[in-house]
């Protein structure tokens, strides 16, 4: 999808907002505030898979570890 720049103005509260959540996130500030508009113009499941996706990128080994092959079933030592 082709990208268009859009330029706002806002007080510096919102852009050190902007910044702070971002960097939160591990994501660019254009890309938080891209995701924020699609999620007001409805497009909240796409936005969850992606940030699920991302999600899982970072913290896919240690939900491996937790949650990998030899724990299948739910169980763990001393507890069912």
């Amino acid at each position: 999808m082709a990208k268009t720049q859009l330029n706002v103005r806002v007080d510096e509260g919102t852009a050190r907002a902007a910044r702070e959540r971002a960097t939160a996130r591990g994501m660019s500030v254009n890309r938080y505030i891209e995701e924020l508009v699609r999620q007001d113009a409805g497009e909240v499941g796409h936005t969850f898979v992606e940030a699920a996706s991302d999600f899982m990128k970072q913290y896919g080994a240690v939900f491996a570890e937790e949650f990998g092959a030899d724990r299948e079933g739910g169980t763990r030592e001393g507890r069912r």
